[in-house]
């Protein structure tokens, strides 16, 4: 009954938010009581954490298992950002913008870990790609690698992104070809508009 209890809610926060989704909610999504629920989890704060840490881990071993393949370089990016999408629900409800305002703690500990485990990909991202010619030699790694983290955390802001404006998927598609401009030799130019051309079609 845990398990099942953290797999509907985890699904229930990421439709609605860590913030909108009541004890009440779940509760009622599963046609149980609420005393079921602390029975297994304390309070709220508790299955929260214990959700982020679940998906956290899901996504990970997802991202490690398409670098694991050693794609070319541009084409893992999309695929991690597609995995990403889909295990997120395509961020409908803004979750992880919800989580840093009333979870600030939570969130700040697993946007460092988040920060590490991203960054050793990145790195072995760019540096592939430079060694196949896709990525201009004369990048600084590390300094890519971090904008790359900023920019693809700091646009789940909805102060400065209002999802009235921007669509999630949208903007992550954006960006993601934003970074990859920036940073593409000729070679690596055809390969990426092949990429933007074929997913338009």
């Amino acid at each position: 009954m845990r398990d099942e209890i953290l797999k509907q809610s985890t699904d229930l926060f990421l439709e609605r938010g860590f913030k909108s989704v009541t004890m009440d909610d779940i509760a009622q999504d599963m046609a149980i009581s609420k005393k079921t629920i602390y029975q297994h989890f304390k309070n709220k704060t508790i299955l929260v954490e214990e959700s982020v840490e679940t998906l956290y881990h899901l996504i990970c071993n997802g991202i490690d298992h398409i670098t694991q393949q050693r794609q070319n370089p541009i084409e893992e990016l999309y695929e991690i950002k597609k995995f990403v999408l889909m295990h997120l629900k395509g961020e409908k409800s803004s979750p992880i913008y919800q989580l840093q305002k009333y979870y600030p703690r939570i969130h700040a500990s697993i946007r460092k870990r988040q920060f590490e485990h991203m960054q050793d990909c990145m790195i072995d991202n760019i540096k592939r790609g430079i060694a196949q010619g896709l990525f201009r030699e004369n990048l600084n790694v590390e300094f890519v690698s971090r904008i790359y983290f900023i920019g693809m955390t700091g646009i789940k802001d909805n102060d400065m992104f209002d999802e009235n404006i921007f669509h999630k998927e949208n903007l992550l598609e954006m960006y993601l070809e934003y970074h990859l401009r920036g940073i593409v030799t000729p070679k690596g130019r055809k390969r990426l508009n092949q990429l933007i051309n074929s997913n338009h079609e």
